[in-house]
């Protein structure tokens, strides 16, 4: 299989201190302290992440769906990553029917999507109605000049200030938000001289 890697971190094409990947394992490190339950990983891209969770995590979830709208990608993760407690699935992230396909879930990551996708409300709502009552959503974004302005990056809408996405996530009933540079992830304070955001979101129970 020949991909088109694109922007996408593929570990089996990367050096092992490749600053992107380290970034992306980072971010997936970070996250499995919050993972239990049915978890979905939406916009998995290559697996890595997925088969993450599935390998440290197995005895706390009930399973991990990677889901990815591009089929040849998925096609890569079914057969780089298996395991078990994981499987793999090829959906568009903003589909209205996406919580019919798939189910509701305990635990959802989505890391790096927000900034490749132009409905973004449509993203929004499908985060929220796939999230079981009481459940957590962890999503990262890089930062940039804001919403509708053109980015360096051919493959990003935009990219969201700071501001712009800490006011996505209101219907949650707590928020929690932490910055990124490198490997380090550091709690939201006033210094926003960080490049990501990390928002960590828990639904309300009775939902």
């Amino acid at each position: 299989m020949v991909l088109d890697t694109g922007e996408r971190v593929i570990p089996e094409f990367m050096k092992s201190t490749n600053k992107l990947l380290l970034e992306h394992i980072a971010r997936y490190q970070f996250a499995l302290p919050y993972i239990d339950g049915r978890v979905l990983d939406l916009s998995c891209g290559a697996g890595y992440g997925t088969h993450m969770i599935a390998k440290e995590k197995k005895d706390q979830i009930e399973g991990v769906i990677g889901v990815d709208i591009d089929p040849e990608i998925i096609e890569y993760a079914r057969g780089a990553y298996y395991h078990p407690q994981s499987s793999f699935e090829s959906a568009d992230a903003t589909d209205p029917a996406l919580a019919e396909q798939l189910g509701h879930f305990d635990t959802i990551v989505s890391f790096e999507t927000l900034e490749h996708i132009e409905e973004e409300e449509k993203l929004l709502d499908n985060y929220y109605h796939l999230l079981k009552p009481g459940g957590t959503l962890l999503v990262s974004t890089p930062f940039g000049k804001g919403r509708g302005v053109p980015c360096g990056s051919p493959f990003h809408i935009h990219q969201l200030k700071p501001e712009e996405f800490r006011a996505l996530f209101h219907r949650y009933q707590d928020v929690t938000f932490f910055y990124q540079k490198g490997v380090l992830v550091v709690p939201a304070y006033d210094n926003e001289d960080y490049p990501l955001g990390i928002a960590v979101c828990k639904k309300a129970e009775n939902e």
